[in-house]
C-alpha cells in the first residue's frame, strides 16, 4: 500500500524537479551557481532558495482563486436589496482593508488555533492543536485580497449599464443566467486592470508569511544571511526573484488584457 501511494508522490516530485527554474536541469543555479554559495545540493543554498520560490508561488496561486471568489460574492452582497447583506459586506471590506496585512495574519494564525482548540476541548479533545502555517497564510492573504477585489469588482459592476440586465430579462433569462452570460464577460474586461494591480500586490504580500515560519523566499534568504553573514548578496537574490515574478506576471497579464480586448472587438 505504501508503494502504491508513494509512486504518485515520486512522480510529482520528479515533475517539480524538471520544471524547477533554479535547481532543475535547466535551472539558473544549476548552470551558473555551481562552485558558489548558490550551488544546488549540499554545496550551497540553491535548493533552499528554490524551495522558497515554490512556496511563494504556491501561496500566491492558491490565494488568487479563493480571493476572487470571495470578492465576487462580497461585491454582489454590496449591491443586494437586503440592507443587512449590504451592511455585512461593507463591514467585511472596511475591516480587512483597514487592518494591516501583518496584523490580519497574526489574528488568523493565532485566533484560528484558539477557536479550533476551544471547539475541540468542548468535545473532550485536550491535545494541543497547531494550525498549518501555509493554510493560515493563505486564508489571511485571501481575506485581504478579497476585500480589495470586492471594491474593484463593485466599480466594474457599476460601470455596466442597467440596460444590459434589462436586455437579458427581456430575452427571458433569469437573473443568474443574465449575470453569467451577459454581465460577467463585461465585468472581467472592465475589472481586469484593477485585478492585475491586486495580483502584483499579492505577490509582494506573500512575504508576510515568513513571519509565521513559512519557508518562502524571504525566510529562506534570511536563514542564508544568518548563516553566511552575506546579507547584501542574498537580499539582492531575493529582490531578483520577486522582480522576475513581477515581470513574468506582467507579460502574462498583458497578453490576457489584449486577448480580452480582441474578444470584445469581435462581438
Amino acid at each position: 500500500m505504501g508503494g502504491l501511494f508513494s509512486a504518485p508522490g515520486s512522480f510529482w516530485a520528479w515533475i517539480g524537479y524538471i520544471v524547477d527554474p533554479l535547481c532543475g536541469p535547466a535551472g539558473v543555479f544549476t548552470w551558473f551557481g555551481q562552485s558558489t554559495i548558490l550551488a544546488c545540493g549540499n554545496a550551497g543554498w540553491g535548493d533552499e532558495i528554490a524551495l522558497g520560490l515554490k512556496t511563494t508561488v504556491s501561496v500566491a496561486l492558491l490565494t488568487l482563486p479563493v480571493g476572487l471568489i470571495i470578492g465576487f460574492f462580497i461585491a454582489l452582497g454590496q449591491q443586494s436589496e437586503e440592507r443587512s447583506v449590504r451592511l455585512a459586506s461593507g463591514i467585511y471590506t472596511t475591516i480587512f482593508r483597514g487592518l494591516p496585512e501583518l496584523l490580519t495574519l497574526f489574528i488568523i494564525y493565532y485566533g484560528l488555533q484558539i477557536l479550533i482548540q476551544s471547539v475541540l476541548t468542548s468535545f473532550g479533545y485536550e491535545q494541543r492543536v497547531e494550525i498549518n502555517a501555509f493554510v493560515a497564510g493563505m486564508i489571511a492573504l485571501s481575506v485581504v485580497f478579497s476585500a480589495y477585489c470586492a471594491e474593484v469588482l463593485l466599480s466594474a459592476f457599476r460601470a455596466i449599464p442597467r440596460g444590459q440586465y434589462e436586455a437579458g430579462y427581456a430575452l427571458g433569462l433569469h437573473h443568474g443566467r443574465t449575470l453569467g452570460l451577459i454581465v460577467l464577460p463585461q465585468l472581467i474586461r472592465i475589472a481586469l486592470p484593477g485585478l492585475t494591480n491586486l495580483w502584483m500586490i499579492l505577490l509582494k504580500d506573500t512575504s508576510y508569511v515568513s513571519i509565521i515560519g513559512l519557508a518562502d523566499i524571504l525566510r529562506q534568504t534570511g536563514v542564508a544571511v544568518r548563516v553566511t553573514k552575506q546579507a547584501f548578496f542574498f537580499y539582492i537574490i531575493a529582490c531578483g526573484l520577486y522582480l522576475a515574478l513581477a515581470i513574468i506576471s506582467s507579460i502574462g497579464l498583458s497578453y490576457i488584457e489584449r486577448w480580452a480586448k480582441r474578444s470584445e472587438a469581435r462581438r
